[in-house]
């Protein structure tokens, strides 16, 4: 059957294909426009020679299988079906591999948070069975604010048996016992090893993986010998050595922690002369915010006009008060509302941020969630979860009449009557309102 190729400017349903972004020897990448939801996004169209009825079956399944995958570290599949006679992987548009990063000079200070990242999105997936098969850096993604997502979850499972089958594919980051037609979710850790020692050392060691590893000299003037350890463990060619999953390489790995850069101290930072610290007042006062309200109110998130902490669910930046109606940020749920782009859970039948029509649920599982702190008040509601500072509940759509407070303060907005921090903000991030008068 020969290769259909999208062109520049052709649609696909919703899609408009804009350009190709990259090829391999599964599929083809393309960018497109989502023309209903007005976001760009990433189309992965599998090779059509690959995809015959029984491997498209097969394909499903994966896909099935890690659907549910609900971690700020995993990219989430938007949508993943036949569209006009094409099969498409849709997911979330990055700024760039970390594959592409790795070409260009890379602080260890930037690295370490990457490592972090990284080992916390496999340890998710390990934790649930599931294996990912093609760990490399050209799988995790990179996207605003630093965020780091491993994509290809069950595409790469499913293209490593069928590629293996038509005797494509390299050894690249592969595990020898996977090489070999036996992987297992100790081969994933193996190529997380690798993936790590080539994005502190800039070099990829090779097969047979003899001593002195390719970027030895370097790993080790970069990182401290009990991190490298950590590395040289998951590479181990026998894999009943190795950890059993990521989730015991990330804790190996937590255990080093900030002093696995060589030179890294637990000061909180050089002082100069006369004791005056080389921060200054704004950066004290936002760090000092992030201590003690930063876990609570969930500001993983920097304002793009001020660089103020702010929430997913903040409409508005407290420190300045630019507009956050439409979240400007990646979300950290599975999918994202296509009207204020903040984020819903695959169970949801309405966004609990805006109001707008309900959506249609894929899914007939009910998902838990440790933020589901709340309940909803109506009468009718089947069940009654709320998150923190939600406007609207997200199974029947009720306005939440309860005022949210944040835990510890008393000040609470005049005009909506939500919780604010008025020692540090200038406006209400709830309704927009400048903070000069305060309810006690």
């Amino acid at each position: 059957m020969p290769e259909k190729r999208l062109r520049p400017r052709s649609r696909l349903g919703k899609y408009l294909v804009e350009k190709r972004l990259a090829e391999g020897g599964f599929a083809t990448v393309y960018q497109a426009r989502d023309t209903i939801e007005g976001v760009r996004v990433a189309m992965k169209a599998p090779h059509t020679h690959l995809m015959d009825d029984e491997a498209a079956e097969t394909f499903r399944r994966e896909v099935r299988l890690v659907a549910s995958l609900d971690h700020a570290n995993v990219l989430p599949l938007k949508s993943a079906d036949v569209i006009d006679g094409v099969f498409v992987i849709v997911t979330a548009l990055a700024k760039e591999s970390l594959g592409d990063r790795l070409e260009r000079r890379l602080a260890t200070k930037t690295a370490l948070d990457y490592a972090d990242q990284m080992l916390a999105g496999l340890a998710y997936a390990h934790d649930r069975s599931i294996a990912h098969c093609d760990v490399k850096p050209d799988n995790f993604l990179l996207f605003e604010g630093g965020r780091v997502r491993l994509g290809d979850f069950g595409i790469a499972r499913f293209a490593q048996r069928t590629l293996r089958g038509s005797g494509a594919g390299t050894v690249g980051y592969v595990a020898p016992e996977q090489a070999l037609g036996a992987p297992s979710i100790r081969s994933d850790v193996f190529s997380m090893g690798l993936s790590l020692w080539r994005m502190f050392s800039g070099s990829l060691p090779e097969w047979p993986y003899r001593d002195p590893l390719a970027g030895s000299e370097r790993i080790s003037r970069v990182l401290r010998e009990e991190a490298v350890a950590v590395l040289r463990r998951a590479i181990d060619l026998e894999p009943k050595k190795r950890y059993a999953d990521a989730g015991a390489m990330r804790a190996a790995w937590k255990r080093v922690g900030r002093k696995a850069a060589r030179g890294a101290s637990g000061s909180a930072g050089r002082r100069r002369r006369g004791g005056v610290t080389t921060q200054n007042w704004r950066t004290v006062q936002r760090s000092e915010f992030r201590r003690r309200f930063g876990a609570q109110l969930e500001t993983r998130l920097e304002c793009e006009r001020c660089d103020g902490p702010v929430s997913e669910p903040m409409l508005w930046c407290p420190w300045c008060r630019a507009d956050r109606t439409r979240l400007p940020d990646e979300t950290r749920f599975p999918q994202a509302c296509p009207r204020c782009r903040r984020g819903m859970k695959l169970d949801w039948r309405y966004c609990p941020w805006c109001y707008g029509p309900g959506f249609e649920v894929q899914t007939k599982r009910q998902y838990t969630d440790k933020r589901y702190t709340a309940k909803c008040s109506a009468a009718g509601c089947d069940r009654k979860l709320l998150m923190p500072w939600m406007r609207y509940c997200p199974w029947c759509h009720a306005k939440v009449r309860r005022h949210w407070k944040v835990e510890g303060v008393r000040d609470r907005c005049k005009s909506c009557g939500w919780g604010v921090v008025s020692e540090f903000w200038r406006g209400c991030p709830w309704c927009g309102k400048p903070l000069r008068s305060l309810t006690p």
